[in-house]
């Protein structure tokens, strides 16, 4: 017999005649069959839900970014397109056929043609000095004097030693007449009158000694006033007036001429024969002298001579070439940039240095050309270039006279684009940059090229690089 709870027959229902059976009803205590199974399942539903949600989403978002890379490519294309046939704006400038020298290049030091250091050849008091600081003076002006007066005192002196000594030779003379005439007469004997010679002869040596000390004091009282030995300027003076000075031991003032002046450089060992082929062959070998920017000509001036002997520590040798320096351009001392003129080229095809580009066929420049319609486009033109000489490049081939190339703008240009030229404004021409020779027999491969665009040359002779102080 079952105990039915009070709870649980409220739950019972009927339905027409069908009663639930008590024996229908589950105990409460015991969990119904398949009831933790549902909500594991119901989990896992939920889960394939989400993924497969997340894989739309990703894929729809792998659909986007693909779609707005392709719409950037085709943008860029586009931008591409419209760039290529919008017209850029260059500078150009025709190509120049003009005489162009063919030189060397080097580091020069300015040297005096002579410098003296003046001493005093006496010693004294120096006087007040007859001179202004840095002017120019001339060979025998006096520029110091040194107190004359006890140098007066010994040629006075020796002035009347050489009186004295000659009126006793004029007594001896005169006794000598009286005992030559006694002696004729058979009054006197002949060892007296050889007596009289000898004293006679005595007092013609003294008068020459005399003679001799009045020249010495003569010397030492011009030596009082110091002259100029050379043309030049002066420079600063070493001692005051008023100082003792000590002969030849006190440096007074430096002269230096400045014309001529002369520069010292110094070239590789390799260039050497050529130099002193074309130093003996011609007159005169022509050298410029440039500023230290080796922008500015200085000077012009010819090569006198090279050493007698290579400097081995640097495979150099020491060349001297001199200037007129009329208008003292050149000063002791200074640095400039030597150009030693080796040819002078009549017909050279000139361009600017910064037309002069560099690719993996070697150099070329951009040539802008304009047709029948008057539409200018640019081109690639390969060119040889000869050498560099600062703004301006030396050509062998590649370009002719009047050629229009591109010197502003290249960066954005390509073959056969269109573009609006207009001509760059002329700067004067730079001399060497003063790191090789100054020539060159063209490029080889891809020539190395400066911030300006500038190809540099490279021919088989060895650079020629100079630390501007050390090796002077």
């Amino acid at each position: 017999m079952h105990v039915v709870p009070i709870w649980a027959c409220t739950q019972m229902k009927t339905t027409g005649n069908e009663i639930m059976s008590i024996e229908g009803i589950p105990e409460p205590h015991l969990p119904t069959v398949g009831a933790s199974e549902q909500p594991l399942a119901r989990h896992t539903a939920w889960l394939r839900i989400i993924g497969l949600i997340g894989v739309v989403c990703l894929g729809v978002v792998v659909w986007r970014i693909y779609q707005n890379q392709k719409q950037a490519a085709a943008n860029n294309v586009s931008q591409a397109a419209a760039l290529q046939s919008r017209p850029v704006p260059v500078q150009v400038t025709p190509a120049q056929q003009q005489p162009m020298p063919i030189f060397l290049t080097a580091l020069g030091t300015v040297t005096p043609y002579m410098t003296v250091t003046v001493k005093a050849r006496v010693n004294g008091e120096l006087l007040p000095v007859k001179f202004t600081e840095g002017q120019q003076v001339k060979q025998g002006q006096t520029i110091m004097q040194i107190d004359p007066r006890p140098y007066k005192a010994a040629l006075d002196q020796a002035n009347g030693a050489l009186a004295h000594d000659e009126a006793l030779l004029k007594d001896a003379q005169a006794q000598y007449a009286r005992y030559k005439a006694l002696y004729d007469a058979g009054v006197t004997s002949k060892e007296t009158l050889d007596t009289d010679a000898a004293t006679q002869g005595q007092y013609l040596g003294a008068i020459e000694a005399d003679k001799a000390a009045v020249e010495a004091a003569q010397l030492q009282l011009d030596w009082c006033s110091i002259q100029s030995p050379i043309n030049g300027r002066i420079g600063l003076r070493l001692v005051d007036p008023g100082n003792i000075i000590t002969a030849n031991t006190t440096n007074l003032v430096v002269i230096n001429q400045f014309e001529p002046i002369a520069v010292y450089f110094t070239l590789p060992e390799n260039l050497l024969p050529e130099v002193l082929q074309k130093l003996g062959s011609e007159r005169k070998l022509p050298v410029d002298a440039y500023d230290r920017d080796d922008v500015k000509k200085l000077a012009a001036g010819f090569l006198l001579t090279a050493d007698n002997q290579i400097d081995t520590t640097t495979g150099t040798d020491k060349l001297k070439a001199v200037f007129d320096n009329r208008d003292q351009s050149l000063f002791p001392n200074q640095f400039v940039n030597i150009h030693l003129v080796l040819e002078n080229r009549t017909n050279a095809i000139v361009v600017p240095s910064a037309a002069i580009q560099s690719g993996l066929q070697g150099s070329f420049v951009w040539v802008v050309n304009s047709d029948a319609k008057g539409t200018a486009t640019a081109r690639i033109q390969q060119v040889k270039v000869a050498l560099a000489e600062g703004q301006l490049t030396i050509l062998d081939s590649g370009l002719q006279k009047g050629q229009n190339v591109v010197v502003d703008g290249a960066d954005r240009l390509r073959p056969g684009q269109i573009v609006i030229p207009s001509m760059a404004h002329q700067r004067p021409a730079q001399g060497g940059s003063g790191q090789g020779s100054g020539r060159g027999s063209g490029h080889g491969g891809s020539p190395s090229t400066d911030s300006t665009g500038s190809a540099q040359p490279a021919d088989g002779a060895t650079e020629h690089k100079h630390n501007k102080r050390e090796q002077q």
